[in-house]
């Protein structure tokens, strides 16, 4: 099957033979060490390319085969180095204030390691280059997207009608987390940056970004780059793009960007490709993530107290990328969501099921990354390259080996889920690429971290008599190797000293010394032992002999590789047309992580499963974060919002809790949404579309924006996106101006809420607002508890939160007078700050008055809410419900009798 020499093996991949050989690179045994598959080129010479602007042959398109053709693989026409925009100076960016924002390689040493604004993480570790492109004149306001991880070949593709305040491009960019960001050059042309591009680069100071010329977002050459790229598993995507024109031109400009990036193409019909519209999520908004502390902790970014520190419990890193990525955009459609909670509630019933996944999953590595470079020929071929490439193949072998005993564990499934992905891994392209694998790969070869024996295992990788001048230079490296074992038991024995082998990926073969309970001859090491190093009690050191048996040893070693690396290409060209089906497996692996993670979270706490409906009830809901920080069991509390009491006005002391609970909420519809159980004895929920949050009262330096102006800007974001569907938190809006003024924007934002039927909680010091319950029905008033407790020696009065959330508005006064007496305020302030509120008090409870025939319309308009939501949601059976709405009408009754009683009082 096999040329017997590296000379009769000429294929595509096979050129390594005409390529000059580097350094040998630092072996880091993981998936991390091959990733000079992935920037092939390095980033110096990338710049160069970029600054010279060579229209070379060599910086054109390029294939993956010595004669220069590769028709099945991406091809364009121009010169890579043209990509950048003439006003962008090449290297380097010029934003608006003149300062300039250089733009750095993604993936290579140069990578930007500062922390951006996204409520994701910092993008120190980031790899994702995003496109973004914007229609103009009467398109204005159409968003194209399109985005590749360079550790994933899954180009994702976007199109959508945003608002003019573009919430929607930055959301998704927030949750991306990009690498860098790539515009047309007209966006930014002459300084003077459209409204999306200066929305950008404010929101996004960290993220280098890149202007390419407008000519390459060629809306025709990206569906002719997805039809060649697109792997057969996902070709109806094409169907579903090719009228989205802005979403092509975005994936025409960032694949030919990605070539000259990587200095390498993709394999034709290699690429999984998606299309994600903006309505099959729920929105959050980068704030809104960073307020409630989804994936980040507010206080230290290394916390894992955070929604997705509680709930990760992943064994591999897909299943952990794929629930941050399920936090941040949950689910909007209930029939999937039910499909997951099915699933995790058969994790939760079949202990060994879900142990037996668990331990299946936790050997599997990053399918992804591996994917990734995989589907690349690189352009220019080095030994860093075909150690790479060795090391992917075992690293393939690994993962095919561990899919019997998981498709075996699937099977034992009930659960539609389960079953689906039993049926997946049915697929006989596993066994078909294993078998071919392994008449070039020995069955013992596997992947191991050690970086020694992972050294091994690359050069014995190729089975022998496949190339015999590969086994005769193994021959070379095993006599070589042998003879360094034999130099240090001669210098051992020479200086009578236990010395042994050892290796590391920096030094190679050197000598170790056990320095405990050993006396030197003259209190040191013999002059022969050069490059000591010493480590608690540990001593490595070298020998000028052994340096050179190194060297040699390196040598050969590269010949090794370098033949091996020649076989594997074209073992590879045989299995490229079927390994698409790890697309598959590694969809798999990734939600049975993020089920398996989310099943485990259950096992630690008390979680139920929640149900949807048109209504928000929370029985004994707690906050999860904080349940799993806290020493002890938080407090519980009940939620109830519907149709017909959409709108709850929370009031209460400083300290007593808020906060706290309208976090909780919040957090506990996220849960919901991606398919979680809840901290809850009880718990439904009504699909919110959107989630939106307004807590904090911080002034924002960077935009020079004063505490007010930060509320006016958070809020007026929520009054432009927020829909009947959404779920809205607010807390303390209007505290960063005068009490008149606040009251006064606190009351009309209300009321422009309540035209809405969203789930509003509006937390709020301003009890006038509590006046509106007896203005709209719709409206429900209260509040957090406390208790008043006098101390038996002193008198002295306390106050105890209870944290327990009751009916109606609070009936405490002057309790911010209560926190500013635990201060070190002089006696007499306080005291004339008391009078003085007592007099402002009895003036708003004079005015303060409730007309009788409201309460009767209020009274109605609750019955006929609870009679419809019960006529929609109901699963009583005829007995119970026959009782439940004999109490509804002794509620009904009781109201109207409250209200005759205000008539009656009132005409007295």
């Amino acid at each position: 099957m096999f040329a017997s020499s590296t000379e009769e093996v000429t294929d595509g991949y096979a050129s390594a033979c005409e390529q000059s050989w580097g350094t040998v690179p630092k072996d880091k045994s993981g998936l991390n060490e091959t990733s000079s598959c992935v920037t092939a080129a390095s980033s110096a010479s990338s710049k160069q390319s970029l600054n010279e602007g060579s229209t070379s042959s060599r910086h054109g398109p390029s294939s993956g085969t010595a004669s220069g053709q590769l028709p099945s693989s991406c091809r364009i026409g121009k010169p890579a180095s043209l990509l950048l925009s003439s006003c962008s100076e090449s290297s380097s960016f010029h934003s608006r204030g003149g300062t300039s924002r250089h733009r750095r390689t993604p993936g290579s040493a140069g990578a930007p390691t500062g922390t951006s604004c996204s409520s994701g993480s910092t993008n120190a570790g980031a790899s994702v280059v995003v496109v973004v492109v914007e229609g103009r004149g009467l398109a204005r306001g159409e968003i194209g997207m399109a985005s590749l991880d360079l550790k994933c070949p899954e180009l994702v593709l976007s199109q959508f009608a945003d608002t003019g305040t573009y919430a929607k491009v930055t959301t998704k960019i927030h949750i991306l987390v990009p690498v860098e960001i790539l515009m047309p050059d007209t966006a930014s042309e002459k300084g003077k940056g459209t409204k999306l591009f200066n929305l950008i680069t404010e929101n996004f100071p960290g993220v280098p970004f890149t202007p390419v010329q407008r000519k390459y977002f060629n809306e025709k050459k990206g569906l002719e780059y997805i039809q060649q790229l697109c792997a057969p598993e996902f070709s109806t995507v094409v169907m579903e793009v090719q009228a989205k024109y802005y979403c092509l031109a975005a994936a025409a400009a960032l694949l030919k960007y990605l070539e000259f990036l990587q200095n390498s193409v993709y394999v034709a019909k290699s690429l999984k490709v998606s299309f994600k519209g903006s309505e099959q999520t729920a929105m959050i908004d980068s704030a809104s993530a960073s307020n409630l502390e989804l994936v980040v902790n507010n206080r230290n970014y290394r916390s894992d107290h955070t929604l997705f520190g509680v709930l990760n419990h992943t064994k591999t890193p897909g299943g952990a990328r794929r629930l941050r990525s399920n936090i941040l955009e949950p689910l909007v459609d209930v029939e999937t969501i039910n499909t997951r909670l099915d699933t995790i509630q058969e994790l939760l019933e079949d202990e060994e099921l879900f142990f037996g996944l668990k331990n299946a999953i936790s050997h599997f590595l990053d399918i992804d990354q591996l994917l990734s470079v995989l589907v690349q020929i690189p352009k220019k071929e080095t030994f860093q390259v075909a150690e790479a490439k060795i090391a992917h193949i075992i690293q393939l072998k690994y993962t095919l080996d561990l899919v019997p005993r998981l498709r075996m564990l699937l099977k034992n499934g009930n659960t539609a889920l389960l079953k689906a992905y039993s049926t997946t891994l049915e697929d006989n392209r596993f066994d078909m690429i294993l078998e071919q694998i392994k008449t070039v790969i020995n069955y013992d070869t596997t992947y191991i971290k050690d970086s020694f024996k992972m050294r091994t295992q690359k050069c014995y990788a190729v089975r022998p008599n496949i190339n015999k001048f590969l086994d005769i230079a193994r021959k070379a490296y095993t006599e070589i190797v042998d003879d360094i074992a034999e130099l240090v038991n001669q210098l051992g024995e020479k200086y009578g000293l236990p010395m042994r082998t050892s290796f590391s990926t920096a030094r190679g073969f050197f000598i170790q010394l056990k320095l405990e309970g050993l006396t030197l001859p003259e209190g040191k090491l013999p002059s022969e032992f050069i490059k000591v190093t010493k480590h608690k009690n540990n001593c490595g050191f070298t020998t000028a002999d052994l340096m050179k048996k190194n060297s040699r040893c390196e040598e050969a070693l590269r010949e090794i590789f370098h033949i091996s690396y020649v076989v594997i290409c074209q073992l590879l060209r045989t299995i490229h047309e079927h390994i698409h089906c790890l697309y598959k497996l590694s969809d798999a692996l990734s939600m049975l992580d993020m089920l398996l993670s989310l099943a485990n979270a259950c096992t630690i706490s008390d979680y139920v499963r929640p149900e949807f409906t048109d209504t928000l009830a929370i029985k004994q809901g707690r906050h999860p974060i904080l349940e799993r920080i806290g020493r002890q069991q938080p407090v519980s509390n009940n939620s109830y919002i519907s149709e017909g009491s959409n709108f709850v006005i929370i009031t209460g002391p400083n300290m007593s809790g808020k906060s706290t609970y309208l976090k909780q909420v919040a957090l506990c519809q996220i849960m919901a949404q991606i398919g979680s159980f809840v901290p809850a004895k009880y718990a439904c929920f009504r699909v919110a579309d959107q989630i939106f949050t307004r807590i904090g009262v911080d002034d924002d330096f960077e935009t020079n924006s004063s505490t007010f102006m930060l509320e006016m800007k958070e809020i007026s974001y929520i009054i432009h996106n927020a829909s009947d569907k959404s779920l809205i938190i607010i807390d303390e809006l209007g505290r960063g101006t005068s009490a008149e003024e606040g009251i006064g924007i606190c009351h009309s934002v209300c009321e422009f809420l309540l035209g809405l039927k969203a789930f509003t909680l509006f937390a709020t010091h301003f009890l006038e607002l509590c006046q509106l319950e007896s203005l709209y029905p719709n409206v429900e008033n209260q509040h957090m508890q406390i208790q008043h407790t006098r101390s038996g020696d002193t008198g002295a009065e306390s106050v105890v939160y209870t944290y327990l959330l009751n009916r109606g508005s609070s009936e405490e006064r002057h309790y911010g007078l209560r926190a500013a007496e635990m201060t070190a305020l002089p006696s007499s302030v306080i005291q004339e700050a008391k009078t003085i509120a007592s007099k402002v008090s009895q003036q708003f409870l004079a005015r303060h008055h409730t007309d009788p025939e409201t309460q009767r319309q209020r009274a109605v308009y609750h019955l006929s809410t609870r009679l419809l939501q019960t006529a929609r949601n109901s699963r009583l059976d005829p007995d119970s419900l026959r009782m439940y709405l004999k109490g509804l009408k002794k509620q009904y009754e009781a109201e109207l009798q409250t209200a005759g009683q205000a008539v009656a009082a009132e005409e007295q």
